[in-house]
């Protein structure tokens, strides 16, 4: 294989799942232009030509059942883009239905040995380590209802907060990517600080403005769904072939400038985030 070539996808089949828009749209058409034959998995219309749509709702996993038996395998790629900002369905749409959907790939026998899993999460999931015990007792709920009854369990006391969601993707990469590696299988995440997309735009006021200091004051742009696509691509290729359980940080490097006091306006609240300083 080419150097080239590692970072192709021709003739393998790649599943979007939340491709409608966003990100997983920028990831969907950017694998079609390298040679996938794509699949996007979404409850949104899929207003873009590709492959193949399969209507699937993350949150109910008769939905989800179905929407994986309805697909070919084997599956070489999967981008788990879908998510939403808060609300009661949050934590089934941004990890318990992808974390059943996963399972569901893995015990159809879907997912050969070479495959590779890459989610979106959040700069609003860093700090998960800090956050270890709780995230570890969620993770280990063993199916789809009692994840959900879980949460349900926590919702009036706030800690089922969008933030949270996301340190369940970054737990869940770096604790299954050595039993999916046993398998041949990589598993990664991007953690996008602000970036353009419908779901930003409908909470702007507070995503959108985050880091803007930040971006004022090094001239950088925001970003846009392309670039998040970029990075997804990559940790999905064959040129990424040694990486694994990591979730990649893509901000500019607003979060780990903020953290180390290279940028000093951005320290207390990314210390606040990651769990460093308590909240109040």
């Amino acid at each position: 294989m080419s150097a080239i070539d590692k970072f192709r996808y021709d003739g393998r089949r790649v599943l979007v799942v939340g491709g409608a828009t966003g990100m997983g749209a920028a990831a969907a058409h950017l694998v079609k232009d390298l040679g996938a034959e794509v699949t996007v998995m979404d409850n949104a219309p899929v207003d873009y030509a590709t492959d193949r749509v399969v209507p699937m709702d993350l949150r109910d996993p008769d939905s989800i059942d179905a929407a994986v038996d309805a697909l070919a395998g084997p599956v070489h790629a999967v981008f788990a883009a879908a998510g939403i900002a808060d609300g009661p369905d949050m934590m089934r749409a941004n990890f318990i239905g992808h974390r059943h959907l996963l399972e569901r790939l893995l015990a159809a026998g879907k997912l050969p040995r070479g495959a590779a899993i890459c989610f979106i999460s959040s700069v609003a999931g860093m700090g998960w380590e800090n956050n270890l015990p709780v995230v570890l007792e969620f993770l280990d709920t063993p199916d789809y209802a009692a994840a959900h009854a879980w949460v349900q369990e926590r919702e009036s006391t706030g800690a089922m907060h969008y933030g949270f969601s996301k340190q369940a993707i970054n737990a869940y990469v770096a604790t299954r990517a050595y039993r999916l590696l046993e398998k041949g299988i990589r598993i990664n995440a991007i953690c996008p600080g602000p970036t353009d997309t419908p779901l930003a735009r409908a909470n702007a006021d507070s995503w959108l403005t985050f880091a803007q200091d930040y971006r004022d004051a090094t001239g950088a742009a925001l970003h846009v769904p392309e670039q998040m696509g970029n990075a997804m691509v990559f940790l999905n290729s064959a040129a990424a072939s040694g990486v694994s359980g990591i979730t990649l940080i893509v901000d500019s490097g607003h979060a780990m400038s903020s953290l180390t006091g290279a940028y000093a306006p951005g320290k207390p609240l990314m210390d606040i985030i990651t769990g460093r300083v308590p909240l109040g």
